[in-house]
């Protein structure tokens, strides 16, 4: 119980996070081109964040096969990040964007292209 204890409060905390920089109406830095790109690597550090903290809390959490340790992680990433563009929906001056959640997902699959090359480094 403890375990659970400390590795789900990070996931739902790092959630909140992003819930709350989705609310923020007119959110960029104004520095023009510049923001368009601080934002973008923003979405990708954020779900890369939000798919390692969940694939830690699953691992620490549950027995699970790797396949599941990799798809329940993914696959949860990926449904907040069309959560978090829907929400959008309702922020004025924002919208949802498929392309921020292909964006979203580029951070999911850097962080597991990560672990798969620790994985074999760890076999050599």
């Amino acid at each position: 119980m403890i375990k659970l204890l400390k590795l789900w409060p990070p996931v739902f905390t790092w959630c909140w996070f992003i819930f709350y920089l989705s609310s923020i109406p007119n959110l960029g830095t104004g520095w023009g081109f510049w923001d368009l790109i601080l934002r973008k690597i923003a979405h990708i550090l954020e779900y890369f964040i939000l798919v390692a903290l969940l694939y830690r809390a699953f691992k620490g959490s549950f027995n699970l096969s790797s396949f599941y340790l990799i798809f329940w992680p993914l696959i949860l990433s990926f449904l907040y990040a069309v959560l978090d563009e829907i929400h959008q929906a309702f922020v004025p001056t924002r919208g949802p964007s498929p392309i921020d959640v292909f964006i979203d997902t580029i951070g999911i699959v850097v962080f597991y292209i990560l672990i798969k090359y620790q994985n074999k480094l760890d076999k050599i």
